[in-house]
């Protein structure tokens, strides 16, 4: 079987390393993965063991001419089903190429933000199956409209192993200049309005006021950080949320936090989240989008209503108070990355699609 991926994130993190779990777990079932991508991505310059890469230029996501790089890629490579995994234009560049070419495709929808009925039925009409990472983004497309047998939900993956190590605190403090009796806590997420930094940043004054030992690091890279930034300067908390950027050694990293905080307003799932409970590390979380699909409210972590700062402050003062029940999360956490969330179910989950696809 032979599968094109289209993937036109630049940067190697969220749906975009999700894909690369996908096209290497194929590799090995013993499929043909080709990938179209954006020119220039991260995704495009690792996926060369395991596929043939077609790298696309595009000026911004509504650029026509990536509909006759799409035409072109599938006209010379023939493959039996076109696999869309992001938005960016994509979802209707790559779902027309495949209807014109007369090729089957199915799309995976990772956001859980609602869009017009009329528009989404139009767009999603140009697929045989839509796959969804979570059961709440199944339901909005239910609610647009989408018919219920076109739907399958796959949860995204962690890579479980790789979290399995153990904390090196001394390379951890002086990485990040901490104190030698922080406690800190990370969030994982890009510099985007939704996944509410701003409710962290509010609620850290209290925090501090009660655990002064917390120190807080944000972890990402995205068009509010200067924003973030200068609000922390404002309210003088400079010296206690620090910016480390985009990080490549998250493995490394999450063992050594206390905790992981994800104030997002919507999320389709998060794999932030999973690789936390890879690594066994406690998470306070919105209860927004797919989030409590990952976070068990009060077995791996806690829930919090979303933009609810009195909220976020008590409950992760609560957990930084109680060592023993934040290791008690991270356990479960631990555990249930490992027997829900593995590779080897989604890349299966997925295969299954292709060949019900293909049958019907």
């Amino acid at each position: 079987m032979h599968i094109l991926h289209i993937e036109t994130g630049r940067n190697l993190y969220g749906g975009a390393l999700q894909v690369l779990y996908l096209m290497e777990g194929l590799a090995r079932k013993g499929l043909r993965n080709t990938l179209a991508c954006a020119k220039g991505s991260a995704i495009g310059s690792r996926s060369s063991p395991f596929a043939r890469v077609f790298e696309i230029p595009m000026r911004g996501e509504m650029d026509p001419r990536i509909l006759f790089h799409l035409l072109r890629v599938i006209c010379k490579q023939s493959p039996h089903l076109v696999h869309v995994h992001s938005r960016r234009g994509a979802d209707l560049w790559g779902g027309l190429a495949a209807k014109l070419t007369c090729t089957k495709a199915v799309i995976t929808r990772r956001v859980d933000n609602p869009e017009a009925p009329l528009l989404a039925r139009a767009k999603y009409g140009f697929y045989d199956r839509i796959i969804t990472i979570s059961e709440e983004i199944r339901r909005v497309l239910l609610s647009e409209g989408i018919p219920e047998n076109t739907l399958t939900c796959i949860p995204s993956a962690v890579d479980y192993h790789r979290y399995q190590g153990k904390c090196d605190r001394r390379w951890f403090l002086s990485e990040f200049g901490l104190n030698l009796e922080a406690k800190a806590v990370g969030v994982i997420a890009q510099f985007i309005p939704r996944k509410g930094h701003r409710f962290l940043i509010e609620a850290a004054h209290e925090i501090l006021r009660t655990c002064p030992e917390t120190e807080f690091l944000f972890f990402g890279q995205g068009p509010l950080r200067k924003d973030l930034e200068s609000f922390c300067l404002r309210n003088h908390l400079e010296e206690k949320i620090r910016f480390p950027g985009f990080r490549k050694d998250l493995d490394r990293i999450l063992p050594c936090l206390y905790m992981v905080v994800h104030p997002a307003t919507r999320e389709g799932l998060g794999v932030s989240l999973l690789q936390a409970s890879a690594a066994g590390v406690p998470i306070v979380a919105s209860r927004a989008g797919g989030i409590p699909e990952i976070v068990i409210d009060g077995q791996n972590g806690y829930l919090i209503p979303a933009t609810d700062v009195p909220g976020f402050s008590q409950t992760v003062i609560s957990l930084l108070k109680d060592p023993i029940k934040a290791g008690k999360f991270g356990q479960a956490g631990r555990e249930m990355a490992r027997s829900r969330f593995s590779v080897e179910k989604m890349v299966e989950g997925n295969l299954d699609v292709y060949h019900r696809t293909l049958k019907g």
